[in-house]
Parts: structure tokens; sequence; C-alpha cells
């Protein structure tokens, strides 16, 4: 049964590192989307990293490039996210995601995702 399982989320001081997994489970085969998102309360969802399994390329919303990295170990059927020097405002419940690819190209929106975690909350204090 494909399902996917957060871990990994904690509180940390501003600058901080923490590293989420993601049990995907069905999902590392090639062609699918994989991604991270995150909501804070009041805010809608926002797509954070992406990547297509089998392929070669990864996105990242504009707020976290160069801070947080995705990455796969197919092996395992992990999904990780690497986040480094984090800032308050990276505090939100962070949802691993997973949908049909399209293509090869990671895309960041919610509406290519069908699946979802149950999410791990992330707190960043200053």
């Amino acid at each position: 049964q494909e399902q996917l399982l957060e871990s990994g989320g904690g509180s940390v001081q501003a600058g901080g590192s923490l590293k989420l997994s993601c049990a995907a489970s069905g999902f590392l085969d090639a062609g699918y989307y994989m991604a991270w998102f995150r909501q804070a309360p009041g805010n809608e969802r926002e797509g954070v990293a992406a990547l297509v399994t089998g392929g070669d390329k990864t996105t990242y919303a504009d707020s976290v490039t160069g801070r947080f990295t995705i990455s796969q170990d197919k092996a395992g059927n992990m999904l990780y996210l690497q986040m480094n020097s984090l800032r308050p405002e990276d505090t939100a419940i962070y949802y691993c995601a997973a949908g049909f690819a399209g293509g090869w190209q990671p895309v960041l929106g919610v509406d290519f995702y069908d699946t979802w975690g149950q999410g791990t909350q992330v707190t960043v204090s200053s």
C-alpha cells in the first residue's frame, strides 16, 4: 500500500538545522513527483522543495533556496529535507507529498500531488 510517513520535526533556535524524513513506500520508483510542503497557521499550504523520482532535477521555493536540500534514498524508500540556517518564519507543519509525474521537471503546485503524509511540526524560535 502506498503511503507517506514523516518524521524528524521538532523545536530549534534560529540558525539551527533539522532533517526531515519521509518513509515513501511505493513511490520511489521512477516517475513520481515527490515534494515537501509546509503550512503555517492562517496560511495556505506552500511548496518548499520537489524532485522527480528517477530524475536529477530539484526545485525550491525562493524563500528556502540555498538553505534547504531535498534528496531521495531509493534503496531505503526514503525522502529527506535537510534544513539549515532555520528562521522563525520557517515555523510550520511540514508535509511529504507524492503525485504521478507528467514530466521530468519538478513542480511545487499543490494540485500536482494527491497523496499526503500526516505532517510533522517544525518550530524555530528567535
